[in-house]
């Protein structure tokens, strides 16, 4: 029972609006990895190997079925990328005098007396690799095509670079126009984009510096989040995107329904939602016979597969209608890894994002954390004198301003974890201490973001949970197959709970959280 009691559980799930992906979506450009480049005929072809090899799988069983036929699916290669020639210490000296292709978009086309530089980058590292062209290069007649947001294929010789700001080069023999670019209306131009205006453009902001190092620096985190939960034994659950509770209490959710038709011009008319007689809208005639929302949080899902596998974890989107527009919320500190594995990235952000970034990271990986209650955390702050735009006192919860002052000023960087908050400004599932007036809850704070991480130890005892639903008029209807938790098998367990987004942020040095998101969905905008 030992192990059993210290269950845990986590939920990676961030508390703003998230884009949802397919789980399997694996797309390549421009050509299968399969096959080298070859007629404009194959221009369309972007899905992957993997892909095409699923799709041929149908086929292939009716082949067999009837007799030998048809062709084995080939062997998936890895593609060269830009990364794979200049990501290593030697900055891609060992790839001198062999031959490679590079495949990717155009970042800026200078013509020179007698050569002409093309900078071409296959976002696989910040890194462009330059291209060398001369009039007699197969294919230079299409230079005028050759313009920023244009992609190509190059292929020829690596070479030192006679520059600076490289080792090495590509003597081009050869260069392809793939999909041209009109230079006249391309919005993303050689001059510094505000972050404002780039996402007016969300679909081509990942063609920028900044935006391509904050995707695959948000790709090396979760990675390393699934490896860190794989590696120490955790199972790995998909919680419900879709949910008919309130994880939190706070109200905060999108409605899910299908009463509302689209067939009529204009969306429906109020007069078609079929209603009570009581005027309220009649749930029962819609798809789940009740209401429905988009998740605020995977927690109380969570807690069900942590009552039977002990150790899990999730990682899926969450929503939350809060009409909000602060750059605030999001987290975690698996800083070690990104600074091992994403080294040209965070110098880039460290340079032109937040100067100081790569020293804050580490402070957090080497200094020792501070432990504070709630109730020693306000009595800091009144004792600062410092005034705060938000009151503090006990009973009210920490604003993101009295974090930081804590985290920051008041411990010099060291990440702080406050434990033991009030159990009116926490959610009903929190264990309430012996005290009657707290529940163990945790928040971790870090410099410059502030909470980074909550969590907390859960109600397992059936009557104080029952009590606390009551507390917070919660209907315990919605909640029976939680309340079952407890009264079958129930054991003390614990959990915490991070937004990915969050995590990016802080490890990034992004002000707002929209830039920390492919395609952020905020009050008023829906675009993309």
């Amino acid at each position: 029972m030992a192990a059993a009691a210290a269950a845990r559980l986590l939920r990676l799930a961030p508390r703003r609006l998230q884009v949802r992906t397919s789980p399997l979506a694996a797309l390549s450009f421009p050509f299968p990895r399969t096959a080298p480049l070859a007629a404009a005929s194959g221009r369309r072809q972007s899905f992957c190997a993997a892909a095409q090899a699923s799709a041929h799988a149908p086929a292939a069983a009716a082949a067999a079925a009837t007799g030998p036929a048809g062709e084995a699916v080939g062997e998936f290669r890895k593609r060269l990328q830009v990364a794979d020639v200049k990501g290593g210490e030697d900055e891609g000296a060992a790839w001198v005098g062999k031959e490679l292709a590079v495949r990717g978009w155009v970042r800026t086309c200078r013509a020179q007396r007698t050569v002409t530089f093309v900078e071409v980058n296959d976002g696989s590292c910040l890194s462009n690799m330059q291209c060398v062209l001369t009039s007699d290069t197969e294919g230079y007649d299409q230079i005028d095509s050759v313009t920023t947001g244009a992609s190509v294929l190059v292929e020829g010789v690596v070479a030192s670079s006679q520059g600076g700001k490289q080792k090495v080069e590509l003597k081009v023999s050869k260069i392809t126009v793939i999909g041209k670019s009109d230079p006249t209306s391309f919005p993303i131009q050689k001059k510094r984009a505000s972050r404002e205006f780039l996402r007016t453009v969300a679909h081509l902001r990942p063609r920028t510096n900044t935006f391509g190092a904050v995707a695959r620096v948000r790709n090396a985190l979760a990675y390393a989040t699934h490896k860190f939960f794989q590696d120490n034994g955790f199972v790995w659950v998909s919680s419900p995107i879709i949910t008919a509770s309130d994880c939190e209490g706070a109200g905060e959710q999108f409605y899910v329904t299908t009463l509302l038709s689209n067939s009529a011009e204009g969306g429906s008319l109020l007069k078609d939602i079929p209603a009570t007689k009581d005027g309220r809208v009649d749930w029962s005639q819609d798809f789940f016979c009740k209401p429905a929302f988009l998740t605020v949080s995977g927690q109380l899902n969570g807690e069900t597969y942590a009552s039977a596998l002990s150790d899990i974890y999730t990682f899926g989107p969450t929503f939350r209608a809060e009409n909000s527009n602060t750059a605030r919320h999001l987290a975690e500190f698996w800083v070690k890894y990104i600074l091992e594995n994403c080294k040209e990235d965070m110098d880039f952000f460290n340079t032109w994002v937040e100067k100081g970034i790569i020293d804050r990271l580490n402070d957090v990986v080497e200094k020792k954390f501070v432990h504070l209650s709630y109730t020693d955390a306000v009595e800091l702050l009144l004792g600062s004198k410092k005034k705060f735009e938000f009151p503090v006192e006990w009973g009210l919860d920490l604003q993101s301003e009295h974090e930081r002052y804590i985290t920051e000023v008041a411990f010099g960087g060291r990440p702080v974890i406050i434990r033991d908050y009030p159990k009116e400004i926490k959610a009903f599932y929190m264990r309430q201490n012996d005290d009657g007036k707290t529940v163990a809850a945790m928040d971790l704070l870090v410099p410059r973001v502030g909470e980074l991480i909550g969590g907390s130890q859960r109600e397992e005892r059936f009557d104080h949970l029952e009590a606390r639903l009551d507390e917070q008029n919660l209907n315990k209807e919605s909640y029976w197959w939680y309340l079952d938790l407890r009264r079958y098998g129930s054991v003390p367990h614990a959990g915490f709970g991070l937004g990915f987004e969050r995590l990016v942020q802080f490890a990034t040095g992004i002000d707002n959280i929209r830039d920390a998101i492919p395609f952020p969905r905020v009050p008023g905008s829906a675009e993309f």
